[in-house]
């Protein structure tokens, strides 16, 4: 059973759990049966590649395949469910807050697990910095009943002191012993974990983290379906009041932030320039992809650019018309939000010149940057390619209340998925 206890409280408030997690003897290994977070994972050639890495891949609950929505979401919960009574899950002995460490090339990052108290978006105490889309949360929301689970944490960040003390003592000491469990997945990131389960430490951890504020890092769909799932339960207090996370301090362990590229499905490259008329300056470029990427980085730093591709070519469209930006972005917002490139990509191009609408059919959004363009090459489409947002300016809009057009941002790296699940039904306990 889940040690869910009341819900009060003044700030960050992490609560241990029994982690369900894979039994190694039952799986091919640890690595083969994790995933990237469901977002990141680029159909159907990642979903394929995932789902035959091992049968009991976690991509099967997360990404469940189906004729139709409810169907999915039954398939997923009814895997679960098997998997469970098979012995493939199982979980931990007691309630534990779980160090996580992700180690690769120069790159370390460590923070700690647990289910978070929510609270109420007024609040301040977690602050998004992105729009949602209600499709996305209604369809994780009904995956989420119907597994009756957290599948994979949200990632979060928090401003510690930058010293050994508090949080970040407890993740650094118990990092120092042996772990749960110790992997190294296909893209040469070693993961490991660690369960704290001493009230002492627990309590330590929440007295340190009582006065702060998160930013939401990656997640925001996730978070807005806790939130539509606890109103849900208003009734009770129980498991539904909190919501698995990673917490890091960014003071120890800053994040890279990296863009999220736009792929166009129904706008081939020599349609997009032309709609473009005289409102950007447009210059080819015949140039590799990294370097032409050097090329937008040069560009965004003198304002708004982008990178179209999926001709064979790279496009860099730069200098936007004052008097385009003037009548299609809206002047209720700080200049800061005005000026994002993701600002001024939706509300000039993809609504004023383009005219494309914001769902599916037309817009994927990818995180890898080579990925969009091999995908806009093969369906004859338009891969927008952006350049990152500062973190500095993220954080500072999110302290505004002022949300950004969605997917503006990809911070990292992602925590691993399948790693440790949390159960909300006492059935998956």
């Amino acid at each position: 059973m889940n040690s869910d206890g009341p819900a009060a409280h003044d700030g960050l408030r992490l609560i241990p759990f029994r982690g369900l997690r894979y039994v190694p003897e039952r799986v091919g290994s640890l690595a083969a049966v994790t995933s990237p977070p469901y977002d990141v994972v680029v159909r159907p050639d990642g979903l394929h590649h995932l789902e035959s890495a091992d049968p009991y891949n976690i991509v099967r609950l997360i990404l469940p395949q189906a004729a139709g929505p409810e169907e999915r979401h039954r398939q997923a919960a009814d895997t679960l469910t098997r998997w469970l009574a098979e012995g493939v899950l199982a979980p931990d002995p007691e309630p534990a807050l779980y160090v996580y460490e992700q180690r690769g090339g120069d790159l370390l990052q460590r923070g700690i697990i647990g289910a978070l108290a929510l609270s109420e978006p007024s609040d301040g105490v977690v602050l998004p910095h992105e729009d949602v889309m209600p499709d996305i949360v209604a369809d994780r929301a009904a995956l989420m009943r119907a597994t009756g689970a957290n599948l994979e944490p949200l990632l979060l960040t928090y401003r510690g002191r930058g010293d050994l003390t508090g949080t970040a003592a407890l993740v650094e000491r118990t990092a120092q012993r042996p772990p749960l469990l110790a992997t190294t997945t296909e893209d040469g990131f070693s993961h490991r974990l660690w369960a704290v389960t001493d009230p002492a430490e627990i309590a330590a951890v929440n007295t340190d983290l009582a006065a702060r504020q998160a930013l939401i890092a990656d997640g925001h769909h996730r978070w807005a379906t806790y939130l539509r799932l606890r109103t849900e339960h208003s009734s009770t207090e129980g498991p539904w009041n909190y919501g698995l996370v990673l917490l890091i301090d960014t003071a120890r362990y800053p994040l890279r932030v990296r863009a999220i590229h736009r792929l166009l499905h129904r706008l081939p490259v020599p349609d997009a320039l032309t709609a473009l008329g005289d409102s950007f300056r447009v210059r080819r470029l015949g140039l590799p992809l990294p370097r032409a990427m050097d090329a937008l980085a040069e560009a965004a730093g003198g304002g708004n650019a982008f990178l179209l591709a999926g001709d064979g070519a790279f496009h860099l469209i730069d200098r936007p018309d004052p008097e385009l930006l003037a009548r299609a972005v809206r002047h209720d917002r700080p200049e800061s939000w005005r000026t994002l490139d993701a600002t001024v990509l939706h509300a000039a191009l993809l609504d004023g010149l383009w005219r494309i609408p914001d769902d599916p059919d037309h817009i994927a959004y990818i995180h890898d940057t080579e990925a969009a363009v091999i995908q806009a090459e093969r369906r004859g489409g338009t891969a927008v390619l952006m350049h990152p947002v500062r973190e500095e300016v993220v954080r500072e809009l999110a302290r505004e209340g002022v949300t950004m057009p969605r997917k503006s941002t990809s911070f990292g790296p992602k925590p691993a998925t399948g790693l440790v699940l949390r159960a909300l039904t006492p059935a998956l306990s």
